[in-house]
This record gives structure tokens, sequence and C-alpha cells, in this order.
């Protein structure tokens, strides 16, 4: 029987494991694991090989976007002083640090993804519940941010091409809300994340080893010359002005950070598709150092001197880097910048957005989805789901996300509970595997009902949030109020028993 502490095969279930996978095979296949539940990419890893630096290069790829930029940017835009917009950041990224330790664990002592430890909580079968709602959430903001890409893209194309003009024009030449050439950059962009996914793990480890870094060169480089040409006196970091001071600064604190961590939310509740990776926890929780506090609060800095040196340059405060490249008199610059946000963009949607659904819909039937179907379904739902009409519409982005959102927090709370209160952080990896009514992860007919139970009240509460005017107010933390309430009644409803 195989624990947390995951022991080494027999020789003749090691000999079963690469007549299953392959002499070249990374999965550790027993031949008691059920098919249903199993394939190369669910069942646990022979060896676990990525150090700090992967797990840091992972947090420099989900930061370094057009989204992460935005939202950087608008914190110092919401009133506060800078060095109280910096106290928020640091505070919420080092939540998020916290919480992203906690969750790395089970999948990295386990070398299981995400869909697959969540067997232990909701059932064998009932995992395919958090899966799917990890997936389709995974899906939209595929979908989205793929098309802030091809913003980029389309800069580029117009710079170096301005008769495509009026194939940029959507009532000119376009159909389903999106011009021609939107097609064309979008489409582009989607292939290019579809051609580093396909090619792996291995593949998308190398890629956002040298994507993140990359990006901080270009952007360095970016805010050097915005600074050179505004002068340094002449940069105010108090975006927008300094409109609380004293007591009343602290809610809009308070929601700063609770946005900071509310942005990692999708990405933290799966980390565990990465961290199965890790060679040991500790080097896992090194690289989270590294690439959130460390890493967040210097892009963060890069982010809004870049931003607010705009105002003297350009003569009006710019918050979308895509924008400020756009405005610069330099093919080289237009280029490198516009390629340096597309590869950014890239990163971000591979780590957060890819590997998710690739994981959660094989979860769904490993026979049938390997994880490179899982990952194309995502993709071309994507397309069907017409991101750039998603995003060009706030009320509609706002319902749509945030409802979805509304389950990621009870979703990571049951996760810790069963993982820590529950079952003290032992977890028998074979069972995992197993749909033997004598399994420990059966329950009620591979459905563990108490998970079920507490996802009702501790999803519906954070949803009335954002339905019910009269409760917007806590919209903002709807992801702590998710996560409190399914922590402590799975909790509670588990120790009943």
């Amino acid at each position: 029987m195989n624990t947390a502490t995951t022991t080494p095969l027999a020789a003749p279930a090691a000999e079963s494991a690469l007549a299953a996978g392959g002499a070249a095979s990374h999965a550790l296949i027993k031949p008691g694991y059920d098919p249903a539940l199993t394939n190369e990419d669910l069942a646990p890893l022979r060896q676990q090989t990525w150090g700090q630096y992967n797990i840091f290069a992972f947090w420099m790829s989900d930061v370094h976007s057009v989204g992460g930029y935005i939202t950087a940017g608008s914190l110092f835009a919401l009133g506060l002083s800078s060095w109280q917009v910096l106290v928020a950041l640091l505070v919420g990224i080092v939540i998020v640090q916290f919480f992203c330790n906690l969750v790395a664990k089970p999948s990295q002592v386990t070398g299981t993804p995400y869909p697959v430890i969540c067997r232990a909580s909701f059932g064998v079968k009932g995992a395919n519940i958090p899966a799917i709602i990890r997936g389709l959430i995974a899906v939209a903001w595929y979908g989205i941010q793929t098309y802030l890409a091809s913003a980029a893209f389309m800069v580029m194309a117009l710079h170096l091409f301005p008769n495509l003009a009026p194939y940029a024009d959507v009532a000119q030449h376009g159909f389903a809300g999106l011009s021609t050439l939107g097609w064309v950059a979008f489409m582009v962009m989607w292939v290019l994340q579809a051609f580093v996914f396909w090619h792996g793990m291995e593949a998308i480890r190398k890629f956002i080893d040298w994507a993140g870094p990359g990006v901080y060169v270009v952007m360095a480089i970016l805010c050097g010359w915005l600074v050179w040409k505004a002068g340094w006196q002449n940069i105010d970091l108090n975006l927008g002005g300094v409109k609380f001071e004293g007591w009343d600064a602290l809610p809009v604190m308070l929601s700063a950070i609770a946005l900071v961590v509310s942005y990692f939310s999708g990405p933290m509740l799966n980390f565990g598709d990465f961290s199965r990776y890790g060679k040991s926890f500790d080097a896992v929780k090194k690289g989270n150092f590294w690439g959130l506090p460390v890493n967040f609060v210097f892009f963060s800095l890069l982010t809004v001197i870049t931003t607010a040196a705009t105002l003297p340059v350009f003569g009006e405060l710019i918050t979308d880097p895509v924008h400020t490249v756009g405005r610069i008199d330099s093919t080289t610059a237009v280029v490198l910048g516009a390629l340096t946000f597309m590869i950014a963009t890239i990163g971000i949607n591979i780590v957060a957005n890819f590997v998710s659904p690739a994981f959660d819909f094989s979860n769904v039937a490993p026979q049938h989805i390997s994880w490179r179907t899982g990952g194309m379904i995502a993709a071309v739902g994507s397309i069907f789901i017409t991101p750039w009409n998603l995003y060009n519409n706030p009320e509609v982005i706002h319902y749509t996300l945030d409802i979805l959102g509304s389950f990621i927090g009870p979703l990571f709370g049951i996760l810790i509970a069963d993982f820590y209160l529950v079952r003290h952080q032992q977890v028998v990896v074979d069972d995992l595997y197993t749909m033997k009514p004598t399994g420990s992860y059966w329950y009620s007919n591979g459905y563990n009902l108490k998970a079920v139970a507490t996802m009702v009240p501790s999803a519906l509460i954070p949803i009335l949030c954002v339905l019910v005017p009269a409760w917007r107010g806590a919209a903002n933390y709807a992801w702590f109020i998710g996560m409190g309430l399914g922590f402590v009644i799975y909790a509670l409803l588990s120790r009943r028993s």
C-alpha cells in the first residue's frame, strides 16, 4: 500500500509500469490501477525533476502578462499612497505564497495532478466535479488571454503594414464581433500556444524557463527608456492622486489585498499540476518564495514606474502595455515590445489555462481523453465562447467570471481541510486509482457526499455576493468567504463521521 510518502515499486510492478507506459514512460502505473481512473498523464510520476528555479520560472510566466500588468497598475490608481499600495501588494502576495505552499504539498508528495488528489476529498468519481469546474474557468480565461495576446500581434502588424487598417475594422471586414485581422491574430496566437503545449510538459518547462526572464529584460528596457524620456522628477507614482488617508485607507488596502489573492486564485487552486514535478517540497517552497513575494513586488514596481512615465511622455496615462508599445515611434521597439507581451501572455496562458483543463478533462475519461486531447478541448472551446465579446462587455465578463470564480474558494478550502485536518497529510496513493468499494476514496458509489454537500452553501454565498446588489460590497472577498466556508463546513462534517 502506498502512502503520501511514496515508496518505490517492487520489481514486478515496475516492469508492469514500463510495459504499460513504454520504456521511457514517466508514469508509475501499477497492475491494480483501474483504467477508468488511470492513464500516462494522471498516474503518479516515476521521477520528479523540477528544482526551485523551475517553480520560480512558472510564477514569472504567471505574473508577466498583460492582465498582470493592468492589475498591478490598477492597484496604484485606487487612491492610495505608493507605500500603502506596496504594503497591500506584499501582504496579498505573502498570503498567496502561504496558500500555495499548503496546496502544493499533497501533489508533490504523491506525484499526482490536481484532479487526482481531489479524489481523496470528493471520491474517485466525485473528483470530476472540481475538475470540470476548474476546467471551465480555464477555458474562459484561456480565450480571453489569447485575445489579449492577439492585440499585441495586431499592433505589430498594423505598424509594419499600415495598409491592413481596413481589415482591423470589424465594421468593414469581420464576423462574429471580430475583425478579419483580429481573427488572423487570434488564430496565430492560438496555434503558437497549441504548438508549445503539444510538445508536452518538458517543452513547457523549457519555454517558461527562458520566457519569464526574457520578458523582464524587455520590460526593464521599456521602463528605462520611458523614465529617460520623462525625467525622473516628472514621474508621480501615485497614479490618479491620493484620495484616502489615515484609517480611511484601510478598507481600500484590504480590498487591494483581496484583489491580489483573487487574481492568483485560479493557478493557486491547481498549483498541484506543477508542484507534482518538484524534486522536493523544500524546492517548491523556495521557488514559491522567489516567484511570488520577490518577483511580484519587483514586477509591480516596474509596472507602476512604466505606467506613470506614460503621462509625461505621451500626455496621457496608459495602463495597457500593448497600447504603450504602440505609441512608440520606432519599428524595432514596437516589434520587440509586441513580441514580448505576446510571449508573456503565451506563458501565463499555458501554465494557468492550458495545463489545468488538460488534466481536468483527461480525468473525466482517462482512456479516451489524453492530456493533449484535454488541452485541445479547452483550446477549441475557447474559440466558440468568442472571448472578445466576453472581454468587451464588462457586465458579462463580471457575472460570468465572478460566478465561476465563486467555486474556486470552496474547492480550495475542501482540499486543504481534507489533507491537513481529516487525513493528517496521509494519502493512500494506490487507492486514488481503484474503483473497489474497499478503497479509501470510494465513499458512496465513488462520491464523497460530505464534500458535495459542502460545495452548496460554500459556493452559493459567494455567488450571492456577486448577484445581490446589497451584498456586492463583499464581492471582493468572495474567495476568502468561499474558502473559509468550504474549509470549516467540510471539517465539521468529516469529524462527525
